[in-house]
């Protein structure tokens, strides 16, 4: 069986390589900023895309389309971030409301939402409250980017979201998915993703295959993007899970 997600927010799809190594399928991808649709572009010529998550429910409804299994992204992190002014819903960049109005109008079986950790202090109860309205449970727990192997800790909320009743409180255990802080053993090979994890000092992070020199375009994106390694263990925990109850 394929497995198909739907990417909101999508960047320059850093989530979108972890769920695709996992075995998930992208059918489709939706990006404001152009330079990183030029980037999706390139990494994911066969998926649709889109411009406005604002109108990305008639954009998706209004064509026929494969069965969507998640939805999954990140919303801007801004309106939430320690770093700012922390205003969450009064915040124009509150982007939240826009990926729920996505997950009404496809009804995918998981959502699959990540973010910083402010949003655990700031704006997170509309969230739950959200989702439990289109009826759906959740369960989250903050991941770092150093529990899968990387230098660099980056710390986000990873929620994810399914059918009321459909699982109990052990069978998508988040808050466990790293035990004892071990690195997942990826798939490339030669320890955690093949030592793949390759040193930018630059970016202050690490950035596998980064150029030295990168322009402000670049910058921002690949400080915007989420760890594929993370995003692949989830994929991969959610599959087994599925796999179990065939």
């Amino acid at each position: 069986m394929t497995h198909n997600y739907v990417s909101l927010f999508s960047g320059i799809g850093g989530l979108d390589l972890g769920l695709d190594r996992a075995g998930w399928n992208c059918v489709g991808q939706v990006e404001i900023d152009e330079y990183c649709r030029t980037v999706l572009t390139r990494e994911w010529p066969e998926v649709p895309k889109h411009d406005d998550v604002r109108t990305a429910p008639a954009w998706w409804l209004g064509a026929e389309r494969p069965t969507v299994h998640m939805v999954a992204g990140g919303f801007p992190c801004q309106p939430s971030s320690t770093m700012g002014k922390r205003r969450a819903q009064n915040d124009a960049r509150w982007g939240w409301p826009w990926f729920r109005d996505v997950v009404r109008a496809i009804r995918p079986r998981y959502v699959l939402v990540e973010n910083v950790i402010g949003l655990l202090s700031a704006g997170f109860a509309d969230v739950l409250g959200d989702l439990s309205a289109l009826g759906y449970d959740a369960e989250w727990s903050v991941l770092s980017a150093c529990a899968v192997g990387a230098p660099h800790s980056r710390e986000r909320v990873f929620l994810l979201a399914y059918p009321e009743g459909s699982h109990g409180p052990e069978s998508l255990p988040l808050s466990t998915a790293v035990p004892d802080g071990r690195a997942f053993a990826g798939t490339e090979g030669g320890g955690p993703w093949g030592g793949a994890w390759v040193s930018e000092p630059a970016l202050d992070r690490v950035a596998h295959g980064a150029p030295r020199s990168v322009g402000l375009e670049e910058l921002t994106a690949l400080g915007n993007a989420v760890v594929p390694q993370v995003a692949e263990l989830i994929g991969r925990m959610i599959l087994d899970l599925e796999r179990s109850n065939q």
